[in-house]
C-alpha cells in the first residue's frame, strides 16, 4: 500500500475542524484508510540523511497515511481532504468540467508516426489560472512522484510532464528522433546537451539513472516540441529547463506520454482533478486536441461519468445486511458516487466520476456500501453451515505415497511446473501435442513457455544439475501436471502424478520396476488379472528400445517406466545410465 505524508495542520485546515490523533485514526479506519505513523519533518530528515540534515528541518507534524493501491485519487492532501469531507457529509462531491478556452481555439498536439517505435501515446490538458503556494506546489510535485511509482510503474507505462504554458507556444508536436538530433537544456542544468550525452550524464544520477534503460536501447528517443521547436521534455527521463513551472506559474500544461493509453488517461485525470480546485474557475480543466499518428483526433481529458447498474439483491447478499435502496444510495454518495434508485427500488444507478478509476465491477460498489455503513456495524452471525476443515483427499493420498517412496530410499525434489517447450518435449524425444499441452501466449522467457505434461523432464534436469553427486542418485517427485481438457470449465485440468528416477553405474531398471510394484501393493492394487498389468512398449522415444513398459489398470494406461535413452541423458548432461517411472495417482484415489 502506498504511504502518503501530509502536514497535520494543513489537513486539519482542509477538514475544517481539529481532530485528536485518536479521533483522526478512527476516521481513517471508518473510511478504509489507515493512519500509519505520526512523525515530524525533523525526524524524517534524520532517518533519511542523518542528524546533520535534521538541523534545518522544522518540527511540523506529519501524518503518514496508508492508502489502497488502486485509489490514485487519495495520493495527495487535496484528494484525501476532499474524500474525507464528502464522507463526513460536510461537502458534496464537485462536478469536474471541461471548459473550452476563452479564445475558442484549443491547443493542439500532433503525434508523429515515428513514436510507434518507442512510446506511441500522449494525452494532454491545461490547468488555467491556478494559484500555487509552497505547500500546493510541493503537493503537486509529490503527486507526480507517487503516480510515477504506482500506476506508472516507474515511468515504464506513463511519464508525466508539467510545463509553464506562458513560456511555450502551441501547437505542440510529439516526435521520435535520433538522440544526437535532440538538443536542449534539461531541468536544473545550465548548459545544453544532446540526448545521447545526456544519457551518459545521468548515469551517475541516483534518481534518474533508474529510468535510462526504458529508452537507452532504442535508435530513436521520444521528444516533445512547441511551435518554436523548443524542447519541452525528453520522456520518460527529464523535462526541459525552459518550460519549468514555479510558484509564479498561472497556466500549467500537462502531458503524459505512455505505452498504455488507458493508464495515461487515468494519470491525466488524476493530475487535473486533484488540483483543479486551485484554478481561477474551480474544478474546471481546459482540453487539448491530440492528433495521433494515423490522423485520428481525440480531445483530452475525458472527465465524463461512467454509469454502473447494481442490483440491491447483490449488495444485500454479499454485505449481509438488508439495505433499503435509498439507504444504500445515501451511503454511496458518502463515497463520492452519485447514486439514484431505479427499477422500483430493485436497482441502483451509480455515476462513477473520473477520479474513481478503481470502480470496475459491481463488487467495488458493494464494497463501498460496506465501508460507508461501517465494518464495525456489520452484525455478527453464525455460519449457516458447520464444517470441519481437513486436507483434500488427493493431498492426503499424495503424502502417503511420498512417505512410501522416501522409505524406499528416494529423495524428494520439487521442480517448476512451468518450463520450456524444448525441455518438455524436444529434449526427451516427445512430440509437442498442441491438443494436450497448455502453452503460454507471449511468453516473456523461453524458460517458461508451457505447463508441464510430465514430471520426467524436471527429474532429468535435477539429475543434470547434480551429476557430481555420489552414485546412485535416487530422486522422486509427487506433484501436478496439466493437460488440456474440453470437459473442464477453464479448458485444462491438473493431474496428480508420482515419478522417480534412479541413476547409477547400471541403469537400475529393476529398481524402478520394484518401486512401481511396491506402490501398487500399498495402494491395494493386486498384480495380474483383476489388478494391474505390465505391457512392453516401444512407442515412447524417451526410453531405450526394448527396455520400457506401460502400466495398465482396467484396460487403461496409468503409467510407464523404462531405461532412459542415452541421447536424452546426454542432452541433460548426464553420463551415467538411468531409469524413470511415472504413474497417475488419481485413478487409485477411491480404492
Amino acid at each position: 500500500m502506498p504511504t502518503v505524508g501530509v502536514s497535520r495542520d494543513l489537513l486539519m485546515k482542509s477538514l475544517g475542524r481539529e481532530y485528536t490523533e485518536e479521533e483522526f485514526d478512527e476516521l481513517c479506519f471508518e473510511f478504509g484508510i489507515e493512519l500509519d505513523e505520526v512523525t515530524t519533518e525533523k525526524e524524517m530528515a534524520a532517518k533519511m540523511s542523518g542528524q546533520d540534515a535534521a538541523i534545518t528541518a522544522d518540527d511540523e507534524l506529519i501524518y503518514k497515511i496508508d492508502i489502497p493501491a488502486n485509489r490514485y485519487d487519495l495520493l495527495c492532501l487535496e484528494g484525501i481532504s476532499l474524500s474525507l469531507n464528502v464522507f463526513r457529509e460536510v461537502k458534496s462531491y464537485p462536478m469536474f468540467r471541461v471548459v473550452e478556452p476563452a479564445s475558442g481555439q484549443r491547443l493542439q498536439m500532433h503525434v508523429k508516426p515515428e513514436t510507434l517505435l518507442i512510446r506511441p501515446f500522449v494525452v494532454c490538458a491545461v490547468l488555467r489560472g491556478i494559484t500555487f503556494d509552497k505547500a500546493r506546489y510541493d503537493s503537486f510535485l509529490d503527486l507526480q512522484d507517487k503516480l510515477h511509482t504506482n500506476i506508472c510503474r516507474k515511468r515504464s507505462l506513463v511519464a508525466i510532464g508539467t510545463h509553464d504554458l506562458s513560456k511555450i507556444q502551441g501547437p505542440f508536436s510529439y516526435e521520435a528522433q535520433p538522440p544526437e538530433d535532440i538538443k536542449f537544456t534539461p531541468l536544473k542544468q545550465t548548459r545544453e546537451f544532446n540526448a545521447k550525452d545526456l544519457m551518459e550524464f545521468y548515469k551517475s544520477d541516483l534518481k534518474l539513472r533508474a529510468f535510462l534503460p526504458l529508452i537507452a536501447s532504442s535508435p530513436v528517443y521520444p521528444v516533445i516540441y512547441d511551435a518554436n521547436r523548443t524542447v519541452l521534455s525528453l520522456p520518460p527521463i527529464i523535462n526541459g529547463a525552459h518550460s519549468a513551472i514555479s510558484l509564479d506559474t498561472k497556466d500549467v500544461f500537462i502531458e503524459c506520454t505512455a505505452t498504455d493509453l488507458n493508464k495515461a488517461k487515468i494519470v491525466l485525470n488524476t493530475m487535473v482533478t486533484m488540483f483543479a480546485c486551485y484554478c481561477e474557475q474551480p474544478f474546471t480543466v481546459e482540453p487539448v486536441e491530440v492528433t495521433d499518428s494515423t490522423g485520428a483526433k481525440a480531445v483530452y481529458p475525458d472527465l465524463s461519468q461512467r454509469e454502473v447498474e447494481v442490483e440491491m439483491s447483490y449488495i444485500n447478499a454479499r454485505v449481509g445486511v438488508h439495505f433499503e435502496a435509498e439507504q444504500a444510495a445515501k451511503l454511496l454518495t458518502k463515497m463520492c458516487l452519485d447514486t439514484t434508485v431505479t427499477d422500483g427500488g430493485n436497482k441502483l444507478s451509480v455515476k462513477v466520476p473520473a477520479t474513481r478509476s478503481d470502480v470496475l465491477h459491481p463488487c467495488d460498489i458493494m464494497e463501498d456500501v460496506a465501508i460507508a455503513f461501517g465494518y464495525n456495524n456489520l452484525p455478527k452471525t453464525e455460519p449457516k453451515t458447520v464444517t470441519v476443515g481437513k486436507q483434500l483427499p488427493v493431498n492426503c493420498f499424495s503424502d502417503l505415497i511420498r512417505a512410501e517412496m522416501a522409505m524406499a530410499g528416494f529423495t524428494e525434489v520439487l521442480t517448476w511446473i512451468l518450463g520450456s517447450k524444448s525441455d518438455n518435449f524436444e529434449l526427451v524425444n516427445r512430440p509437442l501435442d498442441v491438443n494436450k499441452a497448455a502453452l503460454i501466449a507471449n511468453a516473456k522467457t523461453c524458460d517458461f513457455e508451457c505447463v508441464r505434461t510430465s514430471l520426467v523432464p524436471g527429474l532429468l534436469k535435477t539429475l543434470g544439475s547434480n551429476k557430481e553427486a555420489a552414485l546412485p542418485i535416487k530422486i522422486f517427485e509427487v506433484s501436478d501436471v496439466v493437460e488440456l481438457s474440453a470437459s473442464s470449465d477453464v479448458g485444462a485440468g491438473n493431474i496428480r502424478r508420482a515419478a522417480a528416477l534412479f541413476c547409477g553405474v547400471t541403469s537400475g531398471f529393476e529398481v524402478v520396476h520394484g518401486l512401481v510394484d511396491r506402490l501398487m501393493e500399498v495402494m491395494g492394487v493386486p498384480a495380474g488379472e483383476g489388478g494391474y498389468t505390465v505391457a512392453p512398449d516401444n512407442s515412447d522415444a524417451c526410453f531405450f528400445p526394448g527396455r520400457a513398459a506401460n502400466v495398465l489398470w482396467k484396460g487403461k494406461k496409468v503409467g510407464s517406466y523404462g531405461v532412459v535413452h542415452p541421447e536424452v541423458l546426454a542432452r541433460f548432461g548426464s553420463l551415467c545410465p538411468a531409469s524413470v517411472m511415472e504413474i497417475d495417482l488419481e485413478p487409485f484415489l477411491t480404492l
